[in-house]
């Protein structure tokens, strides 16, 4: 027999769902779902801020490094929203990266680099950063 009270204090999350060619205008199509969310579920500006600067960065990640910039690819967006949080997932169609290995961008040698800052950047300003077992996928939630 069903337990009504545990089905009764779930809270039914809405989802979007975007699938985006591999080229660097799909940014547009990612940068309108968060705008319209962010309009959508009152955001702050900083919490906004954030998912915009995040997002960007997965989606250019997974355009470049996953899918090496081949059209024919998709990178799949999906973002679940409830009442306290919306958790993003990006998922390309490459073999996915070590992403726990990654050389630290705040350590000396690297400072300079005009890369590699996009994983330090997900982990600093989304209130978690997930990855798959094999790097094609990440994880974002930010709490709303």
């Amino acid at each position: 027999m069903p337990n009504n009270m545990e089905q009764a204090n779930v809270q039914a999350g809405k989802l979007y769902t975007l699938q985006l060619p591999s080229k660097e205008e799909s940014i547009t199509q990612l940068e309108e779902l968060i705008e319209n969310l962010s309009d959508t579920y009152n955001i702050s500006e900083d919490t906004f801020a954030n998912m915009m600067t995040c997002l960007n960065e997965a989606l250019i990640n997974a355009i470049k490094h996953g899918n090496k910039m081949d059209a024919t690819k998709k990178v799949i967006i999906n973002a679940e929203v409830d009442n306290k949080r919306i958790i993003w997932t990006v998922t390309d169609e490459g073999p996915g990266f070590d992403y726990v290995h990654l050389p630290d961008p705040t350590a000396a040698e690297n400072v300079e680099n005009l890369t590699g800052r996009g994983v330090f950047i997900m982990k600093h300003l989304a209130d978690q950063c997930i990855f798959n077992t094999s790097g094609n996928e990440v994880e974002l939630h930010f709490k709303i």
